[in-house]
């Protein structure tokens, strides 16, 4: 049985990053990875220009009191007259900043009257300009190879007129779910029957991360249709992801079948609850993982173990989302021979300070309680946890995105 550090550095290193790269346009690059480092090729600002509303001038032109002349009204897009001495130049946020022009005061502090402009306050040398470059400079780095794009992103890629960038190709993932008991929702169901949860919530958990389920298949327990499924899978997808079928059970046909189909099984069990039995095989340089068939277990299983792999797969430069310590609330001591992945809320103590209260039902069957989840709190193998005692704190929000 390996402990859960090993196994989840095994998974994150099942596959390296793929080799596909695609080009898009801007506007089909938010959550895409980035396939290169970019280097800024523009000065943004392009030019001087003006931070505020207001005017041009010198400051050794300002005399208490005075008025200036108002040489020119400049518009953000429109090109400056070079300022003459004595003289000011109406401008206005993003107007370029006339040569000349040693300063700009916001029109808070002038009264304008008769074309001509009194300075209500001593102005600054450079006060309110944007200096060229002072944002981005041309050969400097933009982003490294392995970012997802977010607005904040392509607004910079924008700045620099560029309209397509390119990136990782999309991971294809293909699921298998397996078991006779299981049938599809919106279907009738007989009373030894349960609905198929697992592969519409794969197929969220694999899209909610960026990529693509290209196949949910199910499979009844036989090994043909086990099989037929996973050479569908292989023959189109980069990852393939099946659920349920590796206990020890009699009809848990997946070990098997990966066999016949040539996989060399790199991980059997790991020492975690909910999620014991887990596999990993590789099959014509895929990797092929196979989570527990309970719902909540293969939930904790794909956050925990299999999210760092689509992330490396995907070529991002963050493959573990970081991890927070924070006190855990229980009612009585817990203590468990594996390591025990608690679904909690993060909530705020009377004091203002981050706290984790635990889902009161904790069986690995209990759905209601992955909805409410914010996250999952890491109990140490052997080790007693009593109530406010500090523990590791895996944020859904950062681990399934």
């Amino acid at each position: 049985m390996l402990d859960f550090d090993q196994a989840q550095t095994l998974l994150a290193n099942a596959a390296g990053p793929l080799q596909r790269h695609e080009d898009i346009g801007l506007n089909d690059a938010a959550g895409r990875v980035l396939a290169a480092d970019l280097t800024a090729t523009v000065d943004i600002p392009p030019a001087d220009n003006s931070a505020m509303d207001g005017y041009a001038l010198r400051v050794a032109d300002w005399r208490a009191g005075g008025r200036l002349p108002i040489q020119q009204r400049c518009y953000a897009g429109d090109v400056p007259e070079p300022l003459k001495p004595g003289h000011a130049i109406r401008l206005f946020t993003g107007s370029l900043l006339p040569d000349g022009a040693d300063t700009v005061v916001m029109q808070e502090d002038t009264v304008e009257a008769d074309n001509q402009v009194e300075i209500t306050r001593q102005p600054a040398p450079n006060q309110h300009i944007r200096r060229r470059g002072e944002d981005t400079m041309t050969g400097t780095p933009l982003l490294p190879a392995g970012t997802v794009l977010q607005a904040a992103h392509v607004a910079l890629l924008a700045s620099q007129g560029l309209a397509r960038v390119s990136v990782v190709a999309q991971l294809r993932v293909g699921i298998l779910t397996t078991g006779d008991e299981l049938v599809p929702p919106g279907t009738p169901r007989a009373p030894e029957q349960i609905y198929n949860s697992n592969g519409p919530m794969l197929a969220a958990l694999v899209r909610g991360l960026g990529a693509l389920p290209v196949h949910v298949l199910h499979a009844r327990d036989t090994e043909a249709d086990l099989l037929a499924a996973f050479k569908t899978l292989l023959a189109d997808c980069d990852l393939v992801l099946s659920v349920g079928g590796v206990s020890v059970g009699e009809r848990d046909l997946v070990k098997p079948a990966l066999a016949t189909l040539g996989g060399e099984l790199s991980l059997w069990k790991v020492r975690m609850k909910p999620g014991k039995p887990v596999a990993l095989a590789q099959i014509g340089g895929k990797p092929v993982v196979s989570l527990p068939g309970n719902p909540v277990s293969a939930y904790a299983v794909f956050a925990m173990l299999v999210s760092p792999l689509v992330r490396r797969m995907q070529g991002r430069d963050e493959i573990f989302p970081p991890i927070s310590l924070l006190p855990l609330r229980t009612e009585h001591p817990r203590q468990d021979s594996r390591e025990e992945f608690l679904r909690v809320q993060r909530r705020v103590a009377d004091d203002g300070s981050g706290e984790l209260v635990a889902y009161g039902h904790q069986g690995s069957g209990v759905i209601s309680s992955m909805p409410w989840a914010t996250g999952l709190a890491r109990l140490p193998a052997d080790v007693q946890v009593n109530d406010m005692d500090r523990v590791p704190y895996y944020d859904l929000r950062h681990w399934l995105a």
